[in-house]
């Protein structure tokens, strides 16, 4: 048993040690960024994430024809395609088949979706884009796109999870069954329409949000 718990422990430092490597090459990244705006190279740092390694490489180099064309044409396309909504599910043959909520269809102040964690709360909405730029407070009920391993240091302080793409099997909704929170997935659109200090009520069984305050971001 010693063994076992020791072990189990140990097998998180790979997984650590990867995504270690991948911050350094991140580091390094962002400081040939730097040094190209120095150089006159690049006008802004971020603009290495539009280079692929070959071309920052050469770019760093000297070799700077057609450079800053082709990092202002991707970086148009990049907007383009962040405006996008990407669907939940996608064939192989390019369709977008309908998703039926469990809860069936949506009624007024009501977000259908499929509930992955059983229970009903009522709480404060907190809608996060961005889980290293933004802050959960302990009882708000998170509201997401998705979630993977990196949200959930922000399961500890959520009282339910709402989440716009998910199964019973994702990772978000394992992590609120293993917490114990209520949680909604497959809500489309969740983000846009609800907003954060909404009060919602989450229902885990039904697989609904119950929007509680008068109007819903939609209407705002």
């Amino acid at each position: 048993m010693a063994r076992a718990r020791a072990y189990l422990s140990l097998r998180e430092h790979p997984k650590f040690l990867f995504i270690r490597l991948f911050q350094h090459g991140r580091e390094a990244i962002l400081e040939s960024g730097r040094q190209a705006v120095e150089r006159g190279l690049l006008a802004d740092v971020s603009d290495v994430w539009m280079l692929e390694l070959d071309e920052l490489i050469a770019l760093m180099e000297g070799h700077t024809e057609g450079m800053r064309e082709k990092v202002a044409a991707r970086r148009e396309t990049w907007k383009r395609y962040a405006r996008l909504s990407p669907p939940p599910m996608l064939t192989s043959e390019g369709e977008i088949p309908p998703l039926a909520a469990s809860s069936g269809p949506e009624m007024p102040g009501v977000l259908a979706g499929m509930g992955a964690s059983v229970g009903v709360v009522e709480g404060t909405a907190r809608v996060v884009l961005d889980p290293a730029r933004e802050v959960l407070r302990p009882g708000e009920i998170l509201v997401a796109p998705f979630t993977d391993p990196g949200w959930t240091p922000l399961f500890i302080h959520a009282r339910a999870l709402v989440m716009e793409v998910g199964g019973l099997m994702t990772h978000g909704s394992v992590v609120a069954r293993e917490y114990g929170l209520p949680a909604v997935v497959g809500v489309t659109g969740a983000t846009q329409r609800i907003r954060t200090g909404q009060r919602l009520r989450v229902d885990g069984d039904r697989g609904q949000v119950v929007l509680l305050d008068s109007t819903s971001a939609e209407a705002a």
